[in-house]
């Protein structure tokens, strides 16, 4: 029996867990990504929660402990720079575990590359379904059909524009900015620290990752920066003058980020979209439901490529049962992340000192009853 073909297009964290978890059901996956190469760098995320048992099943438990971040300790810091609190990360006993999101993608990557075809450098640019299947158009590679479409391209999905329509009617903004910038080796004295320092409406963090250090910028901008993803000097504009008066160590962060070349910056935004499929076309990961600062859209796209993959092979030929499944189980998850955002992000970046007080009073409460996650608290 011919085997069905689905198209993945994107290859950062959910599209090549949904090819390996599609193989084994007995599908053919070609996963398409825009960038030339696996990208490298970024943040760190946690895995944890569903997508636990998910690496436990893939077997990649082990190695992603192996490439896991040094980080056990979170400083704050008062607007002068003086420490006022610090708190353990998550306990040795805690499954969750933090890695580079570059570590994360390759280690999913390694097991589904011998499963799935993978073009690199490429995208598509037209779906045409019918109820056979659906045309796809590539900016490079020659036309293709295939049986079923997952867009796994994450918060600014072609897929999703292409069938569901513009950006905008799915995308609520936070009023937040988050940029980040790689920082030399020596940028930090202690490796197993993350330091934070937080004044109103700003929150600047110097994590230390697992090889490169990473300063965090989030932020409520004075005047909202135009949306252009493109425009590298209007970014570097806004952050610059986000923290043109915050003390510390900002204006030497900030001077990392003006050099530069390509720095990380966009406006933190949650996904809300009242379905997740269309026809043979389906969203997951970011593209169907991001929820910024939460920490675990790496986790809830592990955890959503397994449902997808589950809920086909449940549903065997019909793919409008096993989308409508596999979407009633992950907004289970989804829901009540994206209903709390807002709270978590006026407790994260509060725009007062009072809000700051109650912040610290928080954070304080919570480390001494619970030995406080504080991994979280910093835009993921």
């Amino acid at each position: 029996m011919t085997k069905r073909e689905v198209l993945i297009v994107g290859a950062g964290i959910a599209g090549p867990a949904l090819a390996y978890w599609l193989a084994r059901q007995g599908y053919r996956p070609t996963v398409v990504e825009h960038a030339r190469q696996l990208r490298s760098g970024g943040s760190a995320v946690v895995v944890k929660g569903p997508a636990i048992p998910v690496a436990e099943r893939m077997g990649i438990l082990p190695q992603l402990r192996g490439l896991a971040t040094r980080t056990r300790s979170l400083t704050l810091l008062d607007p002068g720079g003086k420490r006022i609190l610090r708190l353990p990360l998550a306990s040795d006993e805690s499954p969750a575990v933090e890695v580079t999101r570059a570590d994360l993608s390759e280690v999913l990557h390694q097991p589904a590359r011998s499963e799935a075809e993978f073009l690199f450098d490429d995208t598509v640019t037209a779906l045409d379904q019918d109820r056979g299947g659906v045309d796809v158009t590539f900016r490079r590679s020659a036309p293709r059909r295939f049986d079923l479409v997952a867009g796994a391209d994450g918060m600014h999905s072609a897929v999703r524009r292409l069938v569901f329509g513009p950006e905008r009617q799915f995308v609520s903004d936070l009023g937040l900015y988050g940029a980040t910038v790689p920082l030399e080796p020596d940028a930090i004295e202690d490796p197993n620290e993350m330091t934070m320092l937080t004044v109103p409406n700003r929150m600047l963090v110097v994590h230390p990752s697992r090889t490169t250090p990473l300063a965090i910028f989030t932020f409520r901008a004075a005047q909202p920066a135009p949306h252009d993803r493109k425009n590298i000097a209007l970014h570097k504009q806004t952050v610059a003058g986000a923290y043109a008066d915050v003390r510390w160590r900002a204006p030497e962060l900030v001077a990392a980020y003006l050099d530069h070349p390509a720095p990380f910056f966009d406006p933190l935004t949650t996904v809300r979209m009242p379905s997740w499929s269309r026809g043979r076309v389906v969203l997951l990961g970011d593209a169907a439901g991001a929820t910024a600062l939460l920490g675990d859209g790496s986790s809830m796209a592990m955890a959503g490529a397994y449902a997808l993959a589950d809920e086909l092979a449940a549903h065997p030929g019909d793919h409008a049962r096993a989308f409508a499944a596999y979407e009633s189980r992950l907004r289970r998850e989804v829901g009540p992340r994206q209903r709390r955002v807002g709270l978590v992000s006026r407790l994260m970046v509060p725009r007062t000192r009072p809000g700051l007080v109650v912040r610290n009073t928080v954070a304080r409460a919570a480390g001494r009853t619970s030995r406080f996650t504080a991994r979280e608290a910093a835009n993921r």
